[in-house]
């Protein structure tokens, strides 16, 4: 299983990126797919999730702002960030579950600032 995470870059506050995960050797439509962050200096938390069947889930601080959706001919998810914040700057990983094992693809760094 291999994940790539795309899409991060630097915005102002206020604005949008959209993130993707590109999977292989599993699919996303039987596995669900988690994005989770990093920022610098701070743990590794989660951001949301999209599970195999299509039910979402996001943390307190991104929920109304982001969200996920997934290209299933693409066999990809995606995170749309939308009214960003200078508190969402990290690293953005995506990760998936199967049969126990996390995979975890590369991150993607996304800077918001002005």
């Amino acid at each position: 299983v291999q994940l790539q995470a795309s899409g991060g870059g630097l915005v102002q506050p206020g604005g949008s990126l959209r993130l993707s995960c590109a999977a292989s050797g599993t699919l996303v439509t039987t596995n669900g797919v988690a994005w989770h962050r990093q920022a610098p200096g701070a743990q590794r938390e989660w951001v949301a999730t999209l599970a195999a069947g299509g039910a979402y889930a996001y943390a307190d601080s991104v929920q109304g702002r982001f969200a996920v959706s997934r290209d299933n001919a693409a066999n990809t998810v995606y995170l749309q960030m939308d009214s960003l914040k200078s508190e969402d700057t990290g690293v953005y990983y995506c990760s998936l579950l199967l049969r126990g094992v996390r995979y975890w693809g590369r991150g993607t760094q996304v800077t918001v600032s002005s």
